[in-house]
């Protein structure tokens, strides 16, 4: 998992690849209660089907319902495991994931929430309590000079960087779980499934 800019594909490579939590979220260093796995996002049910549209139809609904509760609840566990990695490093999942964003190269904030697929404001609202921290900082962008570059300071490398082995044992329990060829075509598919979604949005009228 290494992030780097050119996208939500390169972007769940490295360490933060989870969703953001709420950017207000300070790290915890008590016990999570069984409830933090749990996720917010709507659901898609069964009782979505139409009963009276064709079997192919009706077959593709039933994919797609499965598909959709699936991703749910893997956001939840990777929220919920970031969350138990980040926090002996003093962040949290979504500091994790913005401070990870940046290591390669300094990047606006609005390149930060296009290649993560979440809002401007909620990267904003992490890139400034990262800065508040002294985690991050901000520097002039030649591009652009309103939009200003965030960049990782030394203590926001080191925080990251303590993340490191947590991280590395996590990918090879899940490669050995899974067998090498089976996790890397799980990320391909789900790589596969993310730009179908984001063709389909891009040709909506």
């Amino acid at each position: 998992m290494s992030h780097t800019t050119n996208g939500a594909r390169a972007a769940a490579r490295e360490p933060g690849a989870a969703q953001p939590l709420d950017a207000t979220q300070q790290p915890d260093t008590t016990q999570q209660p069984d409830a933090a796995q749990e996720t917010h996002a709507p659901q898609v049910t069964h009782t979505s089907q139409d009963t009276h549209a064709p079997q192919d139809t009706r077959a593709a609904q039933e994919l797609l319902s499965r598909t959709a509760l699936g991703v749910f609840r893997l956001n939840g566990q990777f929220l919920a495991v970031s969350e138990e990695l980040a926090r002996p490093a003093g962040l949290t999942a979504a500091w994790w994931q913005v401070l990870g964003a940046v290591l390669r190269e300094p990047q606006p904030v609005a390149g930060v929430a296009r290649a993560m697929g979440i809002t401007r404001q909620s990267v904003q609202r992490v890139a400034d309590l990262l800065v508040e921290r002294g985690l991050a900082a901000y520097a002039p962008n030649p591009a652009h000079r309103r939009a200003k570059l965030l960049r990782p300071t030394e203590a926001g490398r080191a925080a990251v960087e303590r993340i490191r082995p947590g991280h590395a044992d996590l990918a090879v329990r899940l490669r050995d779980a899974l067998g090498e060829e089976e996790f890397a075509r799980t990320a391909q598919v789900l790589e596969d499934l993310s730009d179908a979604l984001a063709r389909l949005e891009s040709a909506e009228p």
